[in-house]
């Protein structure tokens, strides 16, 4: 059976950043999924579910409130492993050409006084939030993406490589 895109990524090896995770094709429109690591995987913790969430809610507003870029936005939500999230936009955009906007959704974060959409009518865990842990969380990962906007190692997903046996046995190099 075929590894799925995001299991084939060496995680021994990504670092934070802006990843193209997949490209579809909807029609005839091009559909792209981003893979936003905000924490190295296996190496730094992983976000607290309860900031994470309040990461989901903030910067999905700020992208589907974004004049430039509402109308492309697809899908803003966290990876069930808890180190970045996902991205999916209408085209097929670069890494490097979302860099601003993620940049800038990540620095709208310590804006907010409160999360939106944390009510009991419009979130269906409206208790599991942390702000000031999201804002901290934001911040980081704003200050990373701005030191390293030249750096390509943040935008290249880092692949692992497979041996395969003539038997069809699938081996991970090392």
């Amino acid at each position: 059976m075929d590894l799925i895109p995001s299991f084939s990524v060496d995680h021994t090896k990504i670092v934070p950043g802006i990843f193209i995770s997949r490209q579809d094709a909807l029609g005839e429109e091009v559909v792209t999924t981003y893979d936003v690591r905000v924490t190295k995987p296996n190496v730094e913790p992983a976000v607290d579910v309860a900031a994470m969430h309040s990461l989901e809610h903030i910067i999905a507003t700020y992208l589907r409130n974004d004049p430039d870029w509402k109308d492309q936005v697809i899908y803003w939500g966290p990876m069930g492993c808890l180190t970045g999230f996902y991205l999916i936009l209408k085209g097929a955009k670069a890494p490097k050409e979302i860099h601003g906007l993620l940049l800038s959704a990540f620095r709208s974060v310590k804006d907010y006084d409160e999360v939106p959409g944390a009510l009991a009518v419009n979130c269906g865990n409206y208790r599991m939030h942390n702000l000031e842990m999201a804002k901290w969380h934001a911040e980081r990962f704003a200050d990373y993406l701005e030191k390293n906007a030249n750096n390509d190692q943040i935008f290249e997903y880092p692949k692992s490589e497979r041996l395969v046996t003539e038997d069809g046995r699938q081996f991970f190099d090392s």
